[in-house]
């Protein structure tokens, strides 16, 4: 293993000198920046840098200080150095693609206090200096020698980067009129206008007149350009919006600050509601960083123990989803705790009938495979260990779960523990319902409206093509 030493004050001599090499790439600036939270566009967007100064990406000032740092610590003198004072001045900037040199000189002395003042520079390859100053340390006076610390990797992965694809591919696309029911507190207004602002729907606010406005006054919000149509309380909210639904007032409903229940209370109801002939079921469009491609869970928020004809209508849904996403032939897993089909597990029964009746005609457009356990579904490798020929495992695009609470779970799973956004809508009614929570982030918020905007649009638009390794 490779050992770090450094060099005791007795060792030094004034003009001794150490550096390093080290060429400046997009990563660098992203760990700097996510290290620091020095999120200045300058460093970070590329479209902003372009209208800045210097015309394109920089590397944070620091970034090059940081290096003065290492060779310090590492270098000369190294381990047991005390940093007592740093001057430096940016003279030139670092930019994407310069080999950096830096370099600390010893410039003097201190015998009675054991402290060093060296000089400090940084050039780039064309041999300008970019960084230069001083630095006063502590030397050690004992020698120390040690094996070199492993760090660990970093695996980087931009935050929610599948929705913003996903708004992307609603460029030029007409937006969604949506029906935004009982908007009354500061997350659910917000979302809305947050969406509208992102060109994906037109809102229509819909509940209590006094609380929105409360809510918008609260979140500083502008209503005067907004459409109201009031509503007493959250029930005769959930009617109204589904009746303008009904009408062809309005394209989708968007979820406020009301239960779901309540909302597809409405939905369901009838006579009066928004039912088709099928099934109506849920959709999570889950961006899990770790994850290279779709990954559709359903159902995880309506049906809570769904029959063999449900799962038929689930399944289906969620494929015209995953066209309307761009993915031609999506793989569906149907999931279960095992991978042989057990009489005593009703969920590995229902996945051999379904796989079955796809092959019938009974459920279109996807590749079946089932049962499957999840990780056999997410990767190749456990499902070669265990001797799994699928043209599905390792690849799915469509998680079927058995009942709400393994869907439930499985999706929060993923958010809070596999740093994934989660992204709800509800398929199978006469139009999207876009089904926010208090706790979505802002991006997943806007991927649901995307994915409300796509779905709405995909039977009459010509979509770009979103390929299964980037979709949502």
């Amino acid at each position: 293993m490779e050992q770090i030493q450094n060099r005791t004050f007795d060792e030094i001599a004034v003009g001794d000198t150490a550096s390093l090499v080290r060429t400046l790439t997009y990563r660098d600036i992203e760990v700097f920046a996510v290290m620091s939270g020095d999120v200045n566009p300058m460093h970070v967007d590329a479209a902003f840098a372009k209208s800045d100064h210097f015309h394109q990406v920089v590397a944070h000032g620091m970034w090059g200080g940081s290096l003065i740092s290492t060779l310090l610590g590492t270098q000369l003198p190294g381990p047991g150095t005390i940093y007592l004072d740093q001057s430096l001045r940016f003279v030139r900037p670092v930019l994407l693609g310069d080999t950096v040199t830096v370099s600390v000189t010893v410039k003097e002395k201190n015998e009675a206090k054991k402290r060093l003042l060296l000089d400090c520079r940084a050039t780039n390859q064309n041999g300008d200096d970019v960084i230069v100053g001083l630095a006063e340390v502590i030397a050690p006076v004992e020698k120390i020698r040690r094996s070199r610390v492993q760090l660990p990797e970093i695996d980087l992965h931009p935050a929610a980067r599948r929705y913003e694809r996903l708004i992307e591919m609603t460029q030029g696309l007409e937006p969604l009129r949506v029906a935004v029911v009982h908007p009354v507190d500061t997350p659910s207004l917000l979302g809305a206008v947050e969406a509208q602002r992102a060109g994906l729907i037109v809102p229509v606010l819909v509940g209590p007149e006094a609380k929105i406005r409360a809510a918008a006054a609260q979140a500083s919000v502008d209503l005067s350009a907004y459409e109201i149509v009031g509503a007493e309380h959250s029930d005769a909210a959930a009617a109204a919006a589904v009746a303008m639904a009904r009408a062809g007032q309005v394209e989708a409903l968007m979820k406020g600050a009301l239960h779901t229940d309540e909302l597809m209370r409405a939905v369901v109801d009838p006579a009066l509601g928004l039912r088709t002939a099928r099934r109506i079921s849920h959709v999570y469009a889950v961006d899990a960083p770790d994850y290279p491609r779709a990954l559709l869970v359903t159902d995880a928020a309506i049906n809570i123990y769904p029959t063999l004809t449900d799962k038929r209508d689930i399944i289906q849904n969620a494929i015209e989803l995953a066209h309307a996403l761009g993915i031609e032939q999506p793989r569906v897993a149907i999931l279960s705790a095992v991978e042989t089909v057990t009489e005593s597990i009703r969920s590995t029964l229902d996945a051999a009938a379904l796989c079955k009746m796809a092959e019938r005609g009974q459920i279109t457009g996807g590749i079946l495979d089932g049962p499957l356990a999840f990780d056999n579904a997410v990767s190749a490798e456990a499902a070669k260990t265990k001797g799994i020929v699928s043209p599905v495992a390792g690849r799915a695009d469509i998680f079927v779960v058995p009942d709400l609470e393994a869907g439930n779970m499985l999706a929060k799973q993923l958010e809070y523990l596999a740093r994934a956004h989660v992204a709800g809508i509800v398929l199978g009614a006469r139009v999207p319902i876009i089904l926010t929570s208090r706790a979505d982030k802002t991006l997943a918020r806007l991927g649901s409206c995307a994915i409300g905007l796509l779905m709405a649009r995909h039977r009459t638009a010509a979509l770009p093509s979103l390929s299964s390794g980037d979709a949502a």
